[in-house]
């Protein structure tokens, strides 16, 4: 796998109080098999799709008391540089950042306006061996209700380029705040960036929601549901494809996306 460029999401993973049961929801619901736990490292437990790493699931450290969330790291070729970078720019660095034996570096941070992220230096770990396909990360957007902060740190701290996108006439995208973040030019989308509306409870902190391609975004909500898992938004079609927003049984949120089967024009970018 070649090497992920500076700012490109590169992987994914979740701490889950019930990692077995984490396992048999994403076994269904996303395709995935897993790996033996490393007990050296916290029993990290990598998933894969058609047998490439995609993602992995981990148990909460001894006395961490956090949500299940999903986390989406950042590729960085230094990540100390980066973490000086964050804090320099009004982010904050939660963990690290730390070696994680011959795998790589990783940090945990918060940009101005709230949303975790990850940062990853890679080592023998590269990062997604798959991706862009069903059963692997797909997208990712950050969900912010102060856009202008996310939008001033980001590019200062990854090598971004951005667009805002035009909601044209379509009423549907009326008063929608939407930027797309690129590396190495605009024909190279790695993040989008979405304002908060009033439909998301006050009590949602800022986030980032990964996508996760599926080959029917119904039967995965489906599935999701039948494992207890809620639907909050969708399935919905769109240029990109038919996804929908849901969490999982134990509360981590993620959206399911079939790129497959794509509705409408493309959106324009200025």
């Amino acid at each position: 796998m070649s090497e992920f460029p500076e700012g490109a999401p590169c992987w994914v993973d979740a701490m889950f109080a019930d990692v077995e049961g984490a396992k048999t929801f994403y076994a269904d619901v996303l395709g995935w098999t897993f790996g033996e736990a490393s007990s050296e490292y916290g029993n990290y437990t990598q998933a894969y799709s058609d047998g490439k790493a995609v993602a992995a699931v981990v148990p909460p450290m001894p006395g961490a008391d956090a949500p299940s969330q999903w986390c989406l790291y950042f590729a960085s070729s230094d990540a100390a540089a980066t973490a000086e970078k964050v804090t320099a720019n009004g982010g904050e660095v939660l963990m690290g950042p730390m070696q994680v034996g011959a795998f790589g570096t990783m940090l945990i941070a918060k940009e101005p306006s709230g949303a975790v992220f990850g940062v990853w230096q890679p080592g023998e770990h590269k990062g997604f061996e798959k991706m862009g396909e069903a059963g692997s990360y797909a997208w990712a957007e950050v969900f912010t209700r102060d856009p202008a902060k996310a939008d001033a740190f980001l590019p200062k701290v990854f090598p971004y380029g951005a667009q805002q996108m035009d909601p044209g006439e379509d009423p549907e995208m009326a008063g929608m705040d939407f930027k797309v973040f690129s590396v190495g030019g605009a024909g190279n989308p790695v993040l989008g960036r979405m304002k908060m509306n009033d439909d998301f409870p006050p009590e949602v902190p800022p986030y980032i929601q990964v996508y996760f391609g599926v080959p029917d975004c119904d039967d995965a909500v489906a599935k999701t549901q039948k494992h207890g898992g809620k639907l909050h938004f969708g399935p919905m079609d769109s240029p990109f494809g038919r996804f929908a927003a849901v969490t999982d049984p134990q509360g981590a949120a993620f959206a399911v996306i079939d790129m497959s089967t794509t509705v409408g024009e493309m959106p324009s970018f200025g």
